[in-house]
């Protein structure tokens, strides 16, 4: 797909911002990835490999061309998104939409830093960005209507599935969910009630690959809500309610053993075991998503 003219600018060199350059090579548009660390910024053409070379790269937002789209992938914290988001709206033009990537922050808090809010558009990408369909697109209180389907039209044309939240709340909707569910799993190995290997088989060879087919709510349907129902009524006193994060999820990180990235989680990695499952995995999430996108989005609403 050639998109020649569409002009994009991805500030932030990190994973993620490097897999949105991809996503954008891939698709033809036109994109300069922006870090104002030399060193990251280097590390993200290397990931890049082929797709570099029609890639530009400056550490500097004043070297990029005048862009039709922005999107600001920095570190997940807020004061850092709004000094780089109000840097952006000053070099650009009024027509330039400004997107932030972000897992959850309240689009309002990152958008008061700018003077036309009504520009500024939230997304949620997932990783890998250049094979996950879905991205959440999050308007805040001042985002025209305008913006959201301009944003909207730009993910479909890079192959993406937008899906627009009527209202932002924090975690939006798939890390709302997504941590609903791991502070049940962490709960059920606090209690001992299984071990990390059983969990990870029970949930993913049994509602993960149902779930990539179905949504919860078409496969409540195809299931039957009367039996979802007799199931809540005696099952949700008893799951865990708690408003703090997990104590052994607080232990292990106090521990470093903070994931893959060390060498130690739930699991052991080593560097090929790493990045042998990284490998398989890319490959997998395109399959499944190829076999998902053969069938429908279940009935009609």
């Amino acid at each position: 797909m050639q998109q020649d003219s569409l002009r994009a600018v991805v500030v932030g060199a990190g994973t993620m911002g490097t897999t949105l350059a991809k996503l954008m090579a891939l698709n033809g548009v036109k994109v300069t990835v922006v870090d104002t660390n030399p060193k990251v910024l280097e590390a993200s053409r290397q990931r890049l490999g082929p797709h570099a070379a029609m890639t530009c790269f400056a550490t500097d937002l004043k070297m990029a061309e005048v862009p039709d789209f922005v999107i600001e992938s920095v570190t997940e914290n807020v004061d850092v998104k709004q000094k780089v988001v109000a840097q952006i709206e000053a070099n650009v033009n009024d027509a330039t939409i400004i997107m932030t990537n972000t897992s959850g922050i309240p689009i309002d808090e990152i958008g008061s830093a700018l003077q036309a809010p009504q520009r500024f558009v939230g997304t949620h990408f997932f990783n890998p960005a250049d094979i996950v369909p879905t991205v959440e697109v999050v308007p805040g209180s001042h985002t025209e209507a305008e913006t959201v389907q301009k944003a909207c039209g730009w993910l479909t044309r890079l192959g993406k599935r937008p899906a627009v939240l009527k209202t932002c709340v924090p975690g939006f909707v798939a890390n709302r969910i997504q941590h609903a569910v791991m502070r049940e799993c962490l709960s059920l190995l606090e209690k001992g009630v299984v071990e990390a290997e059983a969990l990870d088989d029970i949930v993913q060879y049994s509602i993960g690959v149902r779930m990539a087919l179905n949504g919860p709510l078409c496969q409540r349907d195809l299931n039957g809500l009367d039996t979802h129902l007799n199931i809540a009524r005696y099952l949700y006193p008893d799951l865990d309610a708690r408003q703090q994060p997990s104590a052994l999820l607080e232990e292990y990180v106090a521990e470093g053993r903070l994931g893959a990235k060390v060498g130690r989680g739930f699991y052991r990695w080593g560097e090929e075991s790493l990045a042998r499952h990284q490998a398989q995995e890319r490959n997998k999430l395109q399959r499944i998503i190829e076999l998902a996108a053969q069938g429908s989005n279940g009935g009609e609403s």
